[in-house]
């Protein structure tokens, strides 16, 4: 008489981390997957939803993603963390789909993940310092996000980030060039500097760096990284140290995207942003005569509160005015508990009816950018599936038969289209 077989394990699906957002969510995002894989196979059904809370658009495609992650992994538990959970964690705690909400505060630590709380949501404010993240590689991306910085001490009228992200608290130089060094051992060729305020780096350390220090360190000390790529920027604290590596080192990717937000000097007083509209055009002009290749992206909002016509104008302007080839256009959002929110407001068909306006000659621009491409050769790095990736100047470039995902490689650019160029490995 035969045995019986012994029975065999049920399988269990890998964990699944849905990220929202921004980059920095992307690099926390790995994180997290990296501290799932490190819990026991039972619990692995797991889907965490990475949410965003920069719109109210945001917030509502993270409760979609919630409610698809539902129907889509039906005995999964679904833990929501991010900026959404951390602001409204009540909120999503109600959601019947919702199992576990985890805030910002806590979602890169271990003891959060293995617990079983339905809600662990700390006082973010509070929190005063940030670490280096835990994974050693990306399984994802080709280009490897790095959070050197996490918060934000400024209070734009529009902006409800700071209370989901806490006070600006940076990551030790020393960490952070550990990290990167760790990373191009593992294979990148690119790593992206992230943070919520990045220009705001190293106030918070002995010595007070800046982020100019800090790219000169990592410059300096991982000599083997071809490319390195910097996150969104505060165009007032680019100082000439930070100035100088951009437009002077070749391994810093010609390609700075700038928190703008508006072209219009009263509207960017009552955004109390700290920069005005001369001072943005006039920091392009220097870019482009310093490194003309340099391509410009841009945060641009229509319709804030007060904007009339000559307004938007001034903001339609700056388009043109600072070269912007890479845009990233908003309907303004009011968000509960913002000044903002209490000006008088735009009418939401005005304002998006003037956002599509913008987005119409942020296209046009675009396109007449990639269109003086081609003929050139662009150094690109390839993302899956090896049929595309993305260009120095941060354009994304397409070609038939790439070489493996992650690697470096020159394109002849032979085509463009209104969203993209074409080429051949060179």
């Amino acid at each position: 008489m035969s045995a019986t077989p012994a029975p065999q394990p049920a399988h269990q699906p890998a964990p699944e981390v849905v990220s929202l957002g921004c980059r920095l969510n992307i690099a926390e995002s790995e994180t997290i997957r990296g501290l799932l894989g490190q819990m026991p196979p039972e619990g692995h059904d797991v889907v965490v939803v990475n949410s965003c809370a920069v719109t109210n658009q945001a917030v509502k495609q993270t409760r979609v993603a919630i409610r698809r992650a539902r129907r889509d992994r039906p005995t999964a538990q679904i833990v929501v963390t991010g900026c959404a959970a951390q602001i409204d964690p009540a909120g999503f705690a109600a959601m019947p789909e919702v199992d576990r909400v985890i805030g910002n505060g806590e979602k890169l630590s271990p003891d959060a993940w293995a617990g079983t709380a339905p809600m662990v949501v700390g006082d973010i404010m509070g929190l005063r310092e940030t670490g280096a993240h835990l994974t050693a590689a990306f399984s994802t991306h080709a280009r490897a996000f790095v959070e050197v910085q996490n918060g934000c001490d400024h209070r734009c009228t529009f902006c409800a980030i700071p209370f989901g992200r806490g006070p600006s608290r940076s990551v030790p130089a020393g960490a952070v060039v550990a990290r990167i060094a760790g990373l191009v051992a593992a294979g990148h060729r690119e790593v992206v500097l992230t943070g919520v305020d990045l220009t705001s780096y190293g106030h918070d350390l002995p010595g007070a760096p800046t982020l100019g220090m800090l790219v000169d360190r990592i410059l300096r000390l991982v000599p083997d990284l071809a490319r390195l790529r910097l996150s969104s920027l505060d165009s007032v604290e680019i100082d000439d140290h930070l100035f100088d590596l951009v437009t002077g080192d070749d391994r810093v990717m010609p390609h700075l995207h700038l928190s703008l937000q508006a072209g219009s000097d009263m509207i960017l007083k009552r955004m109390k942003r700290r920069h005005s509209r001369a001072q943005a055009v006039a920091l392009v002009e220097r870019l482009k005569a310093a490194r003309p290749d340099i391509a410009i992206g841009a945060d641009l909002i229509a319709g804030f509160p007060t904007e009339d016509a000559g307004m938007f104008a001034d903001s339609l302007a700056l388009i043109a005015d600072c070269q912007i080839v890479h845009a990233h256009i908003f309907p303004y959002s009011p968000r509960a508990g913002t000044p903002a929110a209490r000006m008088p407001q735009v009418a939401p068909d005005v304002r998006r009816e003037r956002a599509a306006i913008l987005r119409d000659a942020a296209a046009t621009a675009r396109s007449a950018w990639l269109r003086a491409l081609v003929g050139t050769v662009q150094d690109v790095v390839v993302e899956a599936p090896g049929t595309h990736g993305h260009a120095g100047n941060f354009a994304e470039v397409r070609f038939p038969h790439g070489p493996a995902t992650g690697t470096l490689t020159r394109v002849r650019i032979t085509a463009a289209t209104d969203t993209h160029l074409q080429g051949l490995p060179a």
